[in-house]
Formats: structure tokens, C-alpha cells, sequence
């Protein structure tokens, strides 16, 4: 078998896995046999999951019609991998919580970044999410000079920023936040079309023995 996978039937070439697992430097430093081998299957089965995302986001972009969604480490032919190095895309702040898996993703693929700027500017927030959020997280919105004295945000309302003054960055983290998990659930349906060749399971993936789950 030449595909890693296959998404609605279309193959995915195993040579765009190895070419992003270049990419990407490993991190595990293993020196036993048995656990270097061990390091090398889960990572390939990594890359696979980071190459679909890819694949998927791709087909998602096409649907909708969206620009700037090219390839991650590979084009579809296998040619060389673009020179997309990780540091100098989403700071890591920006996916830290995303999990390895999606974080890489939208690390090499403009395909996903590009599904997941669309899904952030879909997100409509109500007036009185972004109210609720300032009430309720009153001590992110503290003055620097209440900061100094070590104010108590929830007695003194004198100490806060104005609700008008940070309205704007509210609904900039409320629609992200509801932008990634739009991107989460659309994943979890796409992902529904891919079967693996075997070797290039998700790392998860209870049917193999040295399955793991990390992030």
C-alpha cells in the first residue's frame, strides 16, 4: 500500500508524512532500541494525523470557496516541502491549548489556519456573553493602579477598566474561543471519511499496542 490514508477515498502519500516527520525535529530522546522504535511508529502515526488535518482542511476550503489554503509539508505530488518553519507562525501562546496534533497543524498548514479564520469570523457573540464574561472576570480588568494595591475587583468597581474600553478585545477572545471549538466539532465530523493504512493510525488509537494519547 502507497497511501498513509485515504480521505473520501482519495489517497494520502506516505511521502507527505515523511516529509513533514523532516520538518519537524522529534522530541523524544530515547536511546534503547526498543523505545527509539517505539518513538518512531507513534510519530509517524503523528505526521499521518497532521497530513489529514491538512487533506480535510483543504477539501473544507474548497467547499467554501476560500483562498490562501495551499499545502503543508508536501503538495499532492510530492514535491519538496515548503519552507514553512513552525516558530514562525501561530505564536505558541496562540495553540498552546489546542493539543500537539491540531497545534502543528495549524502550524504547517494554511489550509487550516485559513478554515479557522472563516470559523472565527462566522462567530456572532451576544452583547451580554461579552457583558457576562467583563462581570464575571473582573479581575482581568483590574487598573494598573488597583494591580499595585492589590485591589479587590469583585467590591470595588471604581478599580476596573471600563466595560467600553475592553469590550472589543472581550469579543475578540470569545469569538476565538468559539472559533476553536467550531473547528474541534467540524474535525470530528471530517475525520469520519479517513481510513488508515496500517502503521499510520492515530497515535490514540486503542487497536494498536503502544497506543498513546498526549498532548
Amino acid at each position: 500500500m502507497e497511501h498513509a490514508a485515504s480521505v473520501g477515498g482519495a489517497p494520502v502519500s506516505k511521502d507527505r508524512v515523511e516529509a513533514l516527520l523532516e520538518a519537524v525535529p522529534a522530541r523524544d530522546r530515547e536511546t534503547r532500541p526498543e523505545a527509539l522504535a517505539r518513538a518512531d511508529r507513534q510519530r509517524r502515526r503523528w505526521a499521518t494525523q497532521v497530513v489529514v488535518i491538512d487533506e480535510l482542511a483543504q477539501k473544507a476550503c474548497a467547499e467554501r470557496s476560500l483562498r490562501g489554503a495551499g499545502n503543508c509539508a508536501t503538495s499532492h505530488d510530492g514535491a519538496a516541502p515548503e519552507e514553512q518553519p513552525i516558530t514562525a507562525l501561530p505564536a505558541e501562546r496562540d495553540v498552546a491549548d489546542l493539543g500537539s496534533i491540531v497545534a502543528v497543524a495549524l502550524a504547517h498548514s494554511s489550509a487550516a489556519r485559513t478554515l479557522l479564520e472563516h470559523l472565527e469570523r462566522e462567530q456572532q457573540i451576544p452583547e451580554e456573553a461579552a457583558y457576562d464574561y467583563y462581570d464575571r472576570n473582573r479581575d482581568r480588568f483590574l487598573t494598573p493602579a488597583a494591580l499595585r494595591r492589590g485591589a479587590d475587583p469583585f467590591h470595588e468597581t471604581s478599580d476596573l477598566l471600563p466595560y467600553d474600553e475592553v469590550r472589543d478585545g472581550i469579543l475578540h477572545e470569545l469569538r476565538r474561543a468559539a472559533a476553536r471549538r467550531a473547528f474541534f466539532d467540524w474535525l470530528d465530523r471530517a475525520r469520519a471519511d479517513v481510513v488508515y493504512a496500517p502503521g499510520y493510525e492515530h497515535p490514540g488509537d486503542p487497536s494498536h499496542p503502544d497506543h498513546e494519547h498526549r498532548h
